[in-house]
């Protein structure tokens, strides 16, 4: 589905990140997020890491953080901040789609600067839909992407609709519906 950046590029990404981060931290960010104590959250696209250590906050020691990346260098940034932090509800998937993970299991799923990115974004939707518990929430973020093209992309096939406009993201919540009930 997706191909793996290179290494030389991921680095050079992480270290922009890093950059970014200090000027737009990324506990703001979440605040839109609706993320409350003991919620277990799904990072999809993780990227290096920015999110992890102020989401394990958030969640608490009762929350749990799924952070998913097709990269291994993403995924072993995570576990060395996991580690050092001693973060221990911090897992690690790599996977370009498939989470793993039960169905209704997550209640909010971070996703964000990854969507343009994806060579198949209405898999992703559903996977995302599958392992989001009922009135769950997606918080979405892509500055590759204007207004009006997140809002069809992601509300098209009737699996989201918007609940909340932040400054930086978009809410979404989880509708429920029958397979059959999917519009293409």
């Amino acid at each position: 589905m997706e191909e793996a950046m290179s290494n030389f590029h991921f680095r050079f990404m992480s270290f922009g990140y890093e950059f970014r981060d200090f000027f737009s931290p990324r506990e703001n960010i979440l605040k839109e997020a609706g993320i409350e104590p003991g919620f277990h959250v799904l990072d999809y696209g993780c990227g290096p890491g920015s999110y992890v250590t102020p989401l394990a906050e958030l969640v608490g020691e009762s929350g749990k953080i799924y952070a998913l990346d097709i990269h291994p260098l993403a995924i072993q940034e995570i576990q060395t901040i996991a580690s050092r932090k001693a973060l221990n509800n911090v897992v690690t998937i790599r996977s370009d789609c498939k989470t793993g993970l039960r169905d209704n299991s997550v209640d909010a799923v971070l996703l964000y600067d990854t969507f343009h990115a994806l060579s198949d974004p209405n898999s992703v939707l559903e996977e995302l839909h599958r392992v989001l518990k009922s009135n769950g929430l997606l918080s979405f973020s892509d500055h590759h992407m204007k207004e009006n093209e997140i809002l069809a992309k992601v509300t098209r096939r009737g699996l989201f609709s918007l609940s909340r406009r932040g400054k930086k993201t978009h809410r979404f919540l989880k509708e429920e519906w029958l397979p059959g009930d999917v519009k293409s």
